[in-house]
């Protein structure tokens, strides 16, 4: 693999390599929210739902939307949502562990 795609590949997984973060990825799949909608969505602070935000807003799996004066977040679904249906879809077609990690095992 070029070294440049390495770089490229670990800078997009390890800013997804969070459980705060998919877990937030995964609630603005349902509908977009704002920090407070997502905190309570969660059962996580506030501030611990804005410091995993940034990185996703930094690399745009995440969009926002000044209303007054908050932000809505919406989810970047060309790539998330396009990311999501391959995990699922490699889970159900190639996972022995039927779709748990085997670390997890």
């Amino acid at each position: 693999m070029k070294r440049g795609l390495t770089d490229l590949c670990y800078g997009f997984f390890s800013t997804l390599a969070n459980p705060t973060r998919l877990a937030i990825l995964e609630a603005l799949s349902d509908e977009d929210m704002s920090v407070t909608q997502l905190a309570e969505a969660l059962g996580q602070e506030q501030s611990m739902v804005s410091h995993n935000l940034r990185p996703l807003e930094r690399c745009r799996f995440v969009y926002f939307e000044r209303q007054g004066k908050s932000k809505v977040y919406r989810l970047n679904q060309d790539t998330v949502g396009s990311l999501f249906k391959t995990v699922a879809l490699h889970a159900q077609t190639h996972c022995p562990f039927g779709g748990t990690c085997a670390y997890s095992q």
